[in-house]
């Protein structure tokens, strides 16, 4: 279980830090919008491999969810 959370971190740290890629890319004024571009379908990648691998965990019985109890 411990080794699927950092997983899980890592994959998050890699979203935020492609997101953090395309902002600087977007604000340093140059034309080239091909980094941009690139970083973000990074981003976007990462974020459906994350559901995906969240998916499958979940099917997989290593995690379960569960509810607020009273």
């Amino acid at each position: 279980m411990e080794l699927f959370q950092i997983l899980v971190v890592c994959v998050l740290v890699g979203i935020v830090a492609s997101l953090g890629s395309a902002l600087f890319h977007l604000s340093s004024g140059k034309s080239d919008s091909r980094k941009m571009v690139r970083a973000l379908t990074i981003r976007v990648g990462l974020s459906v491999g994350l559901f995906m691998l969240l998916m499958g965990a979940w099917a997989m019985g290593i995690i379960a969810p569960h509810g607020i109890q009273p």
